[in-house]
């Protein structure tokens, strides 16, 4: 009996070896090894153009819009062109309803399948940059520009002003009365008027 003890207590120390075990729980000892991904690719700090967002189909060079946000929401537009940014050009005209030369996104406008003849106009001029606003200097701040109740508004300079009024002249020549009409309402909808029912 005693030979046997000692042949059964060789092996569980051999298996105890083996497996590489601890304790009476049985715990398995753990090795830590470095996972890295030797074959990752390296980030490349080139900066990706952006292309502008293509123009909606039924949208065209003197097709009237309407606008859904902003200041002018509700006011009726003409397109004149897309610029770089994909930002689309429109004008009320401002002697109509009040809208200046200003940049829109698509996205918040309706196109409708009216149009209006843009023959004799010049918009080539007018690009991001005509939008840039001039840097200004801040003034230190004192205790009476603090208290004053004046505040300085910024305005369009009379260049931009008479430049604008040459770029809509030929515009408002070409408008029926009935056209001037149009433009000059506010779109809003009424009782039991429905979005996706009408068209435009």
């Amino acid at each position: 009996l005693k030979d046997t003890e000692v042949v059964t207590r060789s092996r569980k120390a051999c298996l105890l070896r083996s497996t590489g075990t601890m304790g009476q729980a049985g715990q398995q000892r753990t090795r830590q090894r470095s996972y890295g991904n030797k074959n990752a690719k390296k980030v490349s700090n080139t900066k990706v153009q952006k292309k502008a967002p293509a123009l909606k189909k039924n949208i065209a060079p003197g097709s009237v819009l309407i606008l859904l946000a902003g200041k002018f929401r509700g006011r009726r537009v003409v397109f004149l062109k897309q610029l770089e940014s994909g930002l689309l050009l429109v004008t009320g005209p401002y002697a109509l309803n009040g809208v200046p030369l200003r940049r829109v996104n698509q996205r918040y406008c309706i196109a409708t399948s009216t149009k209006v003849d843009l023959k004799g106009a010049d918009y080539k001029s007018v690009d991001d940059k005509y939008f840039a606003r001039a840097a200004e200097k801040k003034a230190k701040k004192t205790e009476e520009g603090f208290f004053s109740a004046e505040s300085s508004k910024s305005q369009m300079p009379q260049e931009k002003k008479d430049g604008q009024k040459k770029m809509e002249e030929p515009i408002m020549k070409g408008l029926s009365a009935d056209m001037k009409s149009y433009l000059k309402a506010r779109f809003s909808l009424s009782a039991n008027m429905y979005p996706h029912e009408l068209k435009f």
